[in-house]
């Protein structure tokens, strides 16, 4: 077994802790990455969701995330408009190779691959090292970035895992403590359900592709319904991916409808490495048998898409590289932070839009990383209601948005250590919302930066100074992150870093609409959007329930507008109906949309 002294082991090669990674790298730590496999960036390509949910909007396109953005629309052919669910859907090959160049541009990362942890070694209260099957690694600072939070666990790290009782946090959409006692849907579902994702490919009209092999379970019980809601063309054009050089769509398979979400006997996910391949073969299966309901529903024409990932990356029976390295994880293991993100923290203030932001005892702003998707759980059995955080903004709906505290990465007992993927201190409940790859792949990017900072100052980062992790990143100079979020307030205006500032030392004066008042907007840019498409007509009425419309000859409703640019939010807001405009901008046919990047008035 080889010995490594590092300053920075990030364990886990996922969203969050390739984040922290390259950011404690780019600081100027001495940083060890020990991943599973051989692609880095988990949920956004490994586990085969390249159609990420969140933090789309201009303003919150900062950081990590906003540079990831914006590389991905310089290297994806075909650029990111493919998909409805997400306003950026590329290949996961495309995305695996922009955090590797990432990586190897760093002579003081060391990547090491093929590793799970085995065993964590502690020093009384402090972790200190963590030993693989070929290495054993010491550290000053410990990051945990596994999917399912298996550092908790080896290291004996206090952690959470499933429901709190309503009663412990006054959530409103938690279940009372009677509920979680008498009811066995709670045990069944600890926590949200993973899905193993396969990509399915459509091989043209009077092709035959492949025939996928049906599953031993009835597909139709199992799926039966799926594309009712929505129709084939939507159920496909969710998650569809750019299309390859011989014309052919791929499309991501992690439908939530009937679909092939598989949460059956989750407490397998923190059993031994058995209990996990039992599961692990379930969920293939399952997957598999969706794929196989869709080719029989909607044609021969339909198959795997065996090209998406390399064959080795799992031992399937089928299909090969059509299926995700490993499960796209919703939860895990969380960990008991100095701080806990709650579902009241992810909410907008009473006749706001935006969540008020978190302080200290000594009122001071925590806040380092920000998210802004709707909260959303998924279990197989029962639709839970959750108090709802979404608006209307530039012709969409969107969620609004919130902020993680620096002490929900930060270990309440144990030192050495930082939580950066799901794993953070979260409830169950506020975890629909902060489990999203934008947010995750911010979190672990103030994490990084939050043990770099830890090496150059020789503290511990329960003994970090916030405003110092703040400082760092919005001056950061290859990719600084937004602490603050302001719908008007993109990462080009001049004033961004002044007024990111301004509310951490006048938290008082944060506007609970999210908009700084007298703001002059630039001419901003959205990252992964060309302007590819141009079109002239009369604007339709803007409403809660279909937004921004153009008149178009071939859309007898008009054409749906939306936008991520704050400038042009503002002018469609400002317009009355029956304005004629041009706009510009990329045309996606699953919205079907125009993603308006640019409007001239036309009388």
């Amino acid at each position: 077994m080889e010995r490594l002294e590092t300053e920075v082991l990030v364990v886990g090669g996922g969203t969050g802790g390739t984040a922290a990674a390259i950011q404690a790298a780019r600081r100027g730590a001495q940083v060890t990455l020990v991943s599973e496999f051989g692609w880095l960036g988990g949920m956004l390509t490994s586990a085969g969701v390249p159609v990420p949910d969140g933090n789309e909007l201009l303003a919150w396109q900062t950081g990590l995330w906003g540079a990831f953005i914006a590389e991905l629309s310089q290297c994806q052919h075909g650029g990111l408009d493919h998909s409805w669910v997400s306003c950026f859907s590329y290949e996961p090959k495309v995305g695996a190779q922009v955090f590797a160049d990432w990586v190897a541009a760093l002579p003081n990362l060391r990547w090491i691959s093929g590793q799970v942890p085995r065993e964590v070694t502690r020093d009384g209260d402090r972790i200190t090292a963590v030993e693989f099957e070929h290495y054993s690694i010491t550290a000053q600072v410990i990051v945990d970035g596994t999917e399912l939070g298996d550092l908790l666990a080896l290291g004996n790290v206090p952690h959470r895992w499933g429901w709190e009782a309503q009663e412990l946090w006054d959530e409103p959409s938690a279940p009372p403590q009677k509920d979680l006692d008498g009811d066995p849907f709670y045990q069944h579902y600890p926590v949200q359900s993973p899905t193993w994702i396969v990509m399915l490919r459509d091989y043209g009209e009077g092709v035959e592709a492949p025939l996928i092999p049906a599953p031993a379970f009835d597909v139709d019980d199992a799926f039966g319904g799926a594309g009712d809601r929505f129709g084939p063309d939507r159920l496909l054009s969710y998650g569809q991916l750019p299309a390859d050089d011989a014309g052919q769509p791929s499309y991501m398979l992690n439908w939530p409808i009937q679909g092939n979400d598989y949460g059956f006997g989750l407490e397998r996910l923190r059993g031994n490495e058995q209990d996990w391949q039992d599961w692990a073969s379930e969920a293939i299966a399952y997957s598999q048998g969706f794929a196989h309901y869709l080719q029989r529903e909607y044609g021969c024409r339909y198959g795997l898409a065996t090209d998406c990932f390399p064959q080795s990356s799992a031992d399937h029976d089928f299909g090969g590289g059509a299926f995700a390295f490993h499960p796209y994880y919703r939860e895990g293991r969380r960990g008991i932070g100095l701080a806990s993100v709650i579902e009241q923290d992810l909410l907008p203030q009473a006749k706001g839009q935006v969540a008020a932001l978190p302080r200290d005892q000594a009122g001071n702003v925590t806040a380092i990383a920000l998210g802004n998707y709707p909260n959303d759980h998924h279990y197989p059995e029962r639709e839970i209601k959750l108090a709802p955080k979404a608006r209307r903004w530039g012709g969409r709906w969107t969620g609004t948005p919130f902020t993680i505290p620096y002490g929900a990465l930060v270990s309440e007992s144990v030192d050495g250590l930082l939580f950066c993927e799901k794993n953070i201190s979260v409830s169950h409940m506020a975890n629909g919302a902060t489990r999203l790859q934008p947010t995750v792949l911010g979190t672990g990017q103030a994490v990084g930066m939050a043990a770099a900072l830890c090496v150059e100052r020789g503290c511990q980062p329960r003994n970090l100074e916030v405003r110092a992790l703040q400082e760092a990143l919005i001056t950061d100079p290859v990719a600084p992150s937004a602490v603050v979020p302001l719908y008007n307030l993109s990462p080009e205006h001049p004033d961004w870093r002044s007024l990111q500032r301004f509310y951490l030392d006048n938290p008082d004066q944060y506007p609970s609409d999210g908009e700084h008042p007298g703001l002059e907007l630039g001419q901003m840019k959205a990252k992964g959007s060309g302007e590819d498409f141009k079109h002239s007509g009369k604007l339709c009425l803007a409403d809660e329930k279909d937004g921004y419309r153009i008149s178009h000859p071939d859309f007898a409703e008009g054409l749906m507008l939306i936008t991520l640019l704050p400038e042009v939010e503002g002018v469609m807001r400002s317009l009355q109906p029956g304005t004629t405009v041009e706009v510009s901008g990329s045309l996606n046919p699953a919205g079907p949309w125009l993603r308006v990047t640019g409007i001239k008035l036309l009388n």
